[in-house]
């Protein structure tokens, strides 16, 4: 076997063209081995397949009966039954003990009260219970107390029933001081020649001309063709239908208020 030398090449048997520009050596970034390294860095093995390899449970670990069934405490982790003066403990309440069996009551305990006399001279010296007035709202006779009810008139007994509240007399003082201040106000507009007062004759005729009109625009829209399907016949519906809905909230306006002022 001859050792490998470095010009016997196969690409140096080729004959290579004159004037040939050699391969510029290819570039690498300063920065690879930094990329490199901060792509494994953020990486985190076994994200979203598991652990390549999972350890096979062991076949002496068998589930057993009732081996999942809840447990629970054992009694003397509940209770402590200790000495007379402890307590007994049940869920971190402190109970009082129970008396022991060598424990006697108090025997031969007498009293000289006599219960008969002072069970009498209680009834006849108490008050007698009132009554409790109810009423019935049914033919079974359910029972239902009086005094919630609304029924029972407790409202008219008021020393201020009856009485107007203070805050309506002084809305009613502001309502006529206000009514003041306009009169005021017109009857010195009307002195310097401001305004004029609507008549009653000027009134009624201006609203009749009003109604007129209305009638007219009214039975030129009631003569209109049923199909609306071209553009002149929508614009000249529209036209009529704002012109009635003037209309009537000019004759609205003139019949709701009696007296009409005009501004010269």
């Amino acid at each position: 076997m001859t050792d490998f030398c470095p010009s016997e090449n196969i690409y140096n048997l080729i004959p290579r063209e004159e004037g040939a520009v050699p391969k510029a050596v290819r570039y690498t970034s300063t920065f690879r081995g930094q990329v490199k390294q901060e792509a494994q860095k953020n990486k985190c093995p076994n994200k979203t397949m598991g652990p390549p390899k999972v350890e096979a449970p062991c076949p002496k670990d068998f589930l057993q009966k009732h081996s999942k069934e809840i447990k629970l405490q054992e009694r003397s982790a509940l209770f402590d039954f200790s000495e007379k003066t402890d307590r007994c403990v049940v869920d971190g309440k402190r109970k009082p003990p129970v008396p022991r069996r060598t424990e006697l009551p108090i025997m031969g305990v007498q009293t000289k009260k006599n219960f008969i006399t002072t069970n009498a001279t209680e009834a006849i010296m108490g008050v007698p219970k009132k009554p409790e007035h109810i009423f019935v709202d049914s033919k079974k006779g359910d029972k239902h107390p009086l005094e919630a009810s609304g029924l029972v008139p407790k409202y008219i007994k008021r020393k201020d029933y009856g009485v107007t509240p203070e805050y309506i007399c002084k809305r009613k003082e502001e309502v006529i001081r206000a009514q003041e201040e306009y009169d005021y106000y017109v009857r010195e507009r009307l002195k310097q020649g401001a305004m004029k007062q609507l008549s009653e004759e000027e009134r009624t005729s201006v609203l009749e001309g009003l109604k007129k009109n209305w009638d007219e625009l009214h039975h030129e829209y009631q003569g209109l063709s049923v199909m609306i399907d071209t553009p002149p016949k929508k614009i000249h519906k529209e036209r009529l239908e704002t012109q009635m809905r003037q209309l009537e909230r000019d004759i609205e306006l003139i019949e709701r208020h009696r007296i009409i002022y005009i501004a010269n």
